[in-house]
């Protein structure tokens, strides 16, 4: 049997990468696009990058919100997208908390970034090159994920952090950076 070849990814953090962060976003009517999310993902998408989402999701840890809530936002989000001619290929996420969250979300998991099990689980299942891959994210958490994965490219959405974070990485000031990095670097 031959062999598939493998596909790049650009992996995307939810809140404050795509839409606003306020806060445990959990419904439609809450959400702010970021400017600059749609024009990003079609150029990646032309350029071949698989689109995914990996979202740390405490909300859901913490009784904020159920499964069920972040799913149909979810799947409100990909119509929004499609409105715009972009496929997202997979979202994950993460409802755990190793101290916040309450009965069997309490606790560690590989999937929770810093760790990069969201990464692993997507290159699986979509047969990804890492390697190829790149990372936008507003976390240094997000950062540290790309880093242990092995991504290509890791990129932080300047301003959101305090202190530097210590993964290398670059520091963009909007989305539209990204997008003109990634004409470039096809």
């Amino acid at each position: 049997m031959p062999n598939k070849t493998k596909s790049k990814a650009l992996f995307l953090d939810r809140d404050g990468v795509i839409n606003e962060e306020i806060g445990y976003l959990h419904r439609p009517e809450d959400v702010v696009f970021l400017p600059g999310i749609f024009a990003l993902t079609q150029t990646a998408q032309r350029l071949g990058y698989k689109l995914v989402i990996v979202t740390n999701q405490s909300g859901i840890a913490r009784g904020l919100y159920t499964t069920t809530q972040f799913e149909t936002l979810m799947t409100w989000m990909r119509t929004e997208f499609l409105r715009h001619e972009v496929t997202l290929d997979a979202v994950y996420h993460c409802p755990y908390h190793p101290t916040h969250g309450i009965g069997d979300f309490k606790r560690e998991h590989e999937d929770r970034k810093p760790s990069p099990g969201m990464i692993h689980r997507a290159a699986r299942d979509l047969n990804l090159d890492l390697s190829q891959s790149i990372l936008i994210g507003d976390r240094c958490s997000d950062i540290a994920a790309a880093t242990a994965a092995g991504l290509h490219q890791a990129f932080l959405i300047a301003g959101t952090e305090q202190t530097p974070c210590p993964h290398p990485h670059k520091k963009i000031a909007s989305l539209s950076e990204l997008e003109t990095w990634l004409k470039l670097n096809p």
